[in-house]
């Protein structure tokens, strides 16, 4: 028995939910204050709305790939929900001597030691806000925030002798030793 699975999910005041059912797997659409996201999901798993909560069940107990799905389903409907409702945030912080980001219009701009700026687009649906050398990257879809913010701290990895490079908030850099120069 899936532990997540198990768990309905209560639907906010404000928030409309419908469930379609296709030929491909099963549409969710999830409308609320901060907009509208949908997701089709795979066939397996069986979503109902019932007293203000979507619960989830296992259409066939047997098939193991059926069971294995019915978390991840759970998972995804419930980061709509959240999504719609309240948002989600990645924050990202620079460090390193001359390095610098701004927010040109949609672009963020980052100089980050190479010869050149590197220009970010940032996708439709996100919002960024740039405060000194952080980054806050919000939206409503989770995958999407997560993304981009993977993309940007890909452009300059922080590197583990001085931690110079673009790294999120709450990550901890695992630091080398320098090289040791031995008396002769």
């Amino acid at each position: 028995m899936s532990r997540v699975g198990k768990k309905p999910i209560d639907i906010p005041q404000g928030v409309e939910v419908k469930i379609i059912t296709e030929d491909v797997g099963i549409k969710v659409n999830v409308k609320g204050p901060k907009g509208s996201l949908e997701i089709v999901l795979p066939q397996g798993v069986a979503i109902e709305e019932k007293d203000n909560q979507i619960i989830f069940t296992v259409t066939n107990p047997e098939a193991g790939s059926d069971k294995a799905l019915w978390g991840l389903t759970r998972s995804l409907v419930n980061n709509l929900v959240v999504g719609v409702t309240e948002g989600f945030l990645k924050e990202l912080e620079i460090n390193g001597v001359g390095f610098k980001v701004a927010l040109q219009g949609k672009k963020l701009v980052l100089n980050v030691g190479f010869s050149h700026q590197v220009e970010y687009d940032l996708p439709e649906g996100i919002v960024a806000e740039v405060e000194k050398n952080n980054i806050k990257i919000s939206g409503i879809d989770k995958q999407l925030v997560g993304q981009v913010a993977a993309e940007i701290r890909a452009i300059k990895k922080p590197e583990p002798y001085k931690g110079k490079g673009i790294k999120y908030i709450d990550e901890q850099i695992r630091r080398k030793a320098g090289k040791v120069v031995k008396a002769a």
